[in-house]
């Protein structure tokens, strides 16, 4: 995350949003850097059938599309607002101008899109090749650590709708809600009030 201070030093703006917004479509010119302040973000594809597939999810102090700002492509992926939410705005222009005058800033910056690339590489293994036990378990436990912040010993509740665990995972809505029984079943989680736990 990059400390407001600096965000605001070079002109970054609050910008509030409701939800269903949509911040930037996939195949425009990345012309901003975003970061999440408060709410929620998810950056997205649909396929020919227009079945959603969730590339990324963004919480506070999260931030998403620089990347594409950083090879100067048009963004591979649309960005939503799944709640109302609160983002911080930064020019293109002044972007650059503040990874030069904070290079500490670029390095941090490095370090989350590494993470992030990580994460991808995992969620793609077991996406690839194991049940939807395995990938469903894989998912949440990710989200426990790196959404949630939770330690293993803490509970964690899964604030994903099922519809979103299958766009995050390829699978249908119908086989993780079928999984998540098995799951319960096995003590693996326990559900509450229609709400997940792990």
């Amino acid at each position: 995350m990059i400390a407001t201070e600096i965000l605001l030093q070079f002109g970054a703006q609050l910008k509030t949003y409701k939800k269903g917004t949509v911040l930037f479509s996939e195949g425009q010119s990345a012309r901003y850097y975003f970061q999440v302040e408060s709410g929620e973000v998810k950056t997205n594809n649909f396929n020919d059938e227009g079945k959603e597939f969730i590339q990324g999810m963004f919480t506070q102090g999260d931030s998403f599309g620089e990347s594409t700002l950083l090879n100067h492509r048009s963004y591979p992926a649309s960005a939503e607002t799944m709640t109302d939410a609160t983002v911080y705005v930064l020019p293109k222009t002044a972007f650059f101008d503040m990874l030069h005058q904070h290079p500490e800033t670029a390095i941090a910056l490095c370090q989350r899109m590494a993470d992030r690339l990580y994460y991808k590489a995992i969620i793609a293994s077991e996406i690839a090749s194991q049940d939807p036990e395995h990938r469903l378990l894989a998912l949440i436990d990710f989200l426990k650590v790196e959404v949630g912040k939770c330690k293993a010993d803490q509970k964690y509740e899964v604030t994903l709708t099922r519809q979103q665990l299958a766009d995050l995972t390829g699978l249908r809505v119908e086989t993780v809600i079928r999984t998540i029984k098995a799951l319960e079943k096995k003590g693996c989680l326990t559900i509450d009030h229609h709400k997940i736990y792990r």
